[in-house]
């Protein structure tokens, strides 16, 4: 294979610094890092300015006062600005303006080395709130550094570099070791180890050969794997996350909103207190002008909502930024203030609670008939079908190694199963509900009808086919009951109108199934099932993973119907789904919880939360770190509150220095902060 003359620069998730691969694994405290936060070299460097004008002060007060303005200048800056364009694009005050003005309050009597303490502390916990919210984000977005520019791709024999936006659905390229896989797409030559946890948060690389899939953003190991493209660059999952990442770091939750709403109501009324406390006690109390100005000083310190707004937003992002590391990524924080209100958790069966793929699990052949001439013309007129339990017929053709025929005049019979000519002869294969007599065989005699069979002209009183009334359909009915009875979905195979044999079929159940339905049931939570399935085979796998309800036979308006009334009964209710028909009831949910792997585009879309690699076992662990969240959330704003109230109390009551009242309201964000932090362990 002839390579192109100009060279592919050799792409890589592994920064030099770890040696390990880009995406995050749960980091602990990095220092370094911290240092290198802009807000926490203007604080640090606020407090060195400070103590050298505190140790000049006695040698050149000219000197000190000059670096105490430097200080002030060096840590308020950035506060200052933010105050300032609220107050002008906003028309609101907000806590930096009431920190800038007692600081400046401060120096104006002279307190210089207060409010230098009070611009430095202050300057610190913004510092430490914003180094926690970027590392946050940088669990949550930092597989958005790992998209690759240009990809290899190989055209007419040779291999061309081409950028990630030109690549369309078919095109092959090859990527060699320790690069990014550019592109959605299969397998089509070659074998390796890829790491996928960028995209899953698998922390083990998956073995990938001929035919499987593998996602853009995803870092090939020691093999080298020729890939062919399914998706073009904006429908890959890789893009679906970036816009998911995208939206939550734009999502603010509904109590968050509400502090910020109160924090301009609270500060306008602090402002307005301030200046009653400067003018009022002289006149009315006879307290000198430095003593009420210095009290006033002390309340606008004490009185600002710092720490209250803190209380949450660290705490979110947080938790947000730990779930995304464990391949759960929230769309945004008020999914995760809803999901910690869960009561009710409801799954969509097939491809959740279920694998999605079902196998053929009992062949029934009827009198004259061979079982490998049944299997092979039930595969040849499956074949021409997409759905699921044709492809299962047709997998199981395969594995016996049955050559199938050529069919004629194949069709779909609508709501019931296909129909095809095999070597002269109508067959037909479908739901076994022809063997039900008065309601839903006269839906059959509609949709299957044709000149072959007579259609419904030749139907009986009773509503069966004429054919059927002379088969043994006690026979067939007991056989399907067996076979439902097991959660089985069963198919009748037609030779013309008489019946030639039973498929039974059955999806395979999710290893964690059971698991995760008990898990949530321990932590208080309903399970419900929702299925388009039969009611028998719907109990069937109700029992076997232990659900609360089951609710079988939907169709996607009546998933929508009953998610809405598990929400007037129980409360907060979670929909987890992976199919389009699925998309409705996840908008519907309180929060829909999309499986990020096998789920279509539609469910990706519509879920506020998704799974990357739908494990559902995890759902409840989420939950449970959801209801932590809210509890450090409280418990923060409790603290704050009191903090606040006691220091207010203590200055009219027992007068506190400006220093203390500088250390305990500050002192208070900066632990509110730590707090919302042990959520990422």
């Amino acid at each position: 294979m002839q390579q192109a003359t100009k060279s592919m620069p050799r792409v890589s998730s592994y920064d030099e610094q770890s040696k390990k691969p880009g995406a995050p694994k749960g980091r602990k405290f990095d220092p370094k890092a911290m240092l290198q936060n802009t807000e926490m070299q203007a604080a640090l460097g606020s407090g060195l300015l400070m103590l050298l004008a505190w140790g000049l002060s006695g040698w050149s007060s000219v000197l000190s006062i000059c670096l105490y303005v430097i200080s002030y200048t060096v840590g308020g800056w950035i506060k200052a600005k933010e105050g300032v364009e609220t107050l002008v694009k906003e028309h609101d005050l907000d806590v930096n303006l009431l920190m800038i003005a007692a600081a400046l309050g401060a120096a104006s009597i002279g307190y210089w080395n207060e409010g230098a303490m009070l611009i430095f502390i202050f300057a610190l916990s913004g510092a430490l709130e914003s180094y926690t919210m970027d590392r946050s984000r940088k669990d949550i977005s930092s597989l958005m550094a790992l998209k690759p520019a240009t990809a290899l791709r190989i055209e007419q024999g040779a291999m061309n570099e081409v950028a990630i936006d030109e690549l369309g659905v078919g095109d092959l390229l090859l990527v060699r070791p320790g690069e990014l896989i550019p592109s959605d797409g299969t397998v089509y030559r070659g074998e390796s180890s890829v790491d996928q946890a960028s995209i899953t948060g698998e922390s083990v690389p998956v073995e990938k050969y001929y035919g499987d899939e593998v996602f853009a953003g995803t870092l090939n190991g020691e093999g080298v794997l020729y890939i062919e493209v399914t998706k073009s660059a904006e429908n890959t999952l890789f893009a679906k996350i970036v816009k998911m990442v995208e939206d939550a770091e734009a999502e603010v939750p509904e109590s968050q909103r509400f502090i910020k709403r109160f924090e301009a109501i609270y500060a306008r009324i602090v402002v307005a207190l301030t200046l009653v406390l400067v003018f009022l006690p002289p006149f009315v109390l006879g307290w000198s002008w430095g003593a009420t100005f210095y009290k006033a000083m002390v309340f606008l310190v004490v009185a600002s909502p710092c720490a209250l707004v803190s209380s949450i937003m660290p705490a979110m992002l947080s938790a947000i930024s730990k779930s995304a590391r464990k391949g759960i990524l929230f769309k945004g924080g008020a999914h995760l203030e809803n999901m910690a209100r869960t009561a009710v958790v409801a799954f969509d069966k097939t491809g959740t609670l279920t694998e999605g793929k079902p196998e053929v699990t009992d062949f029934i052949v009827g009198e004259g008939y061979h079982r490998l001439e049944l299997l092979r013309v039930s595969a040849s007129i499956e074949s021409m079908s997409r759905h699921p339990l044709a492809e299962a017929i047709v997998r199981k053709a395969e594995d016996e190694c049955l050559e199938l025929w050529s069919v004629q005049d194949s069709r779909s019979l609508t709501g019931w199963g296909m129909e095809g000519i095999v070597s002269g002869k109508l067959w037909k294969i479908g739901k076994s509900n022809i063997l039900d007599e008065g309601t839903v065989a006269e839906t059959y005699a509609t949709t299957a009808g044709n000149a072959e069979t007579g259609g419904a002209a030749e139907r009986g009183a009773e509503g069966a086919p004429a054919a059927l009334r002379d088969e043994d359909l006690a026979f067939w009915r007991e056989q399907r009951s067996d076979l439902e009875k097991d959660g089985k979905t069963v198919s009748v195979i037609l030779d013309g109108d008489k019946i030639a044999g039973m498929i039974a079929l059955q999806d395979t159940m999710r290893p964690q199934a059971e698991e995760a339905v008990r898990k949530l049931q321990e932590l208080g939570i309903k399970v419900a099932m929702l299925t388009g399935d039969r009611a028998a085979t719907a109990q069937a796998i109700g029992a076997k993973t232990g659900v609360d309800l089951v609710f079988a036979d939907l169709l996607p308006e009546d998933k929508v119907k009953h998610i809405g009334a598990l929400r007037e009964q129980y409360g907060h209710t979670v929909m987890v789904g992976d199919g389009v028909n699925d998309a409705p009831a996840l908008a519907q949910a309180t929060v829909g919880l999309g499986m990020g792997m096998k789920g279509s585009g539609a469910a990706l879309e519509v879920a506020d939360v998704v799974l990357m690699n739908d494990n559902i076992e995890e759902i409840a662990s989420t939950i449970s770190l959801a209801r932590r969240s809210q509890r450090i959330v409280k418990q923060n704003m409790i603290f704050a509150i009191s903090v606040i109230a006691l220091l207010i109390i203590s200055n009219f009551t027992e007068g506190i220095a400006l220093p203390f009242g500088v250390v305990g309201h500050e002192g208070s964000t900066i632990l509110v902060i730590l707090n919302g932090l042990r959520l990422l362990r």
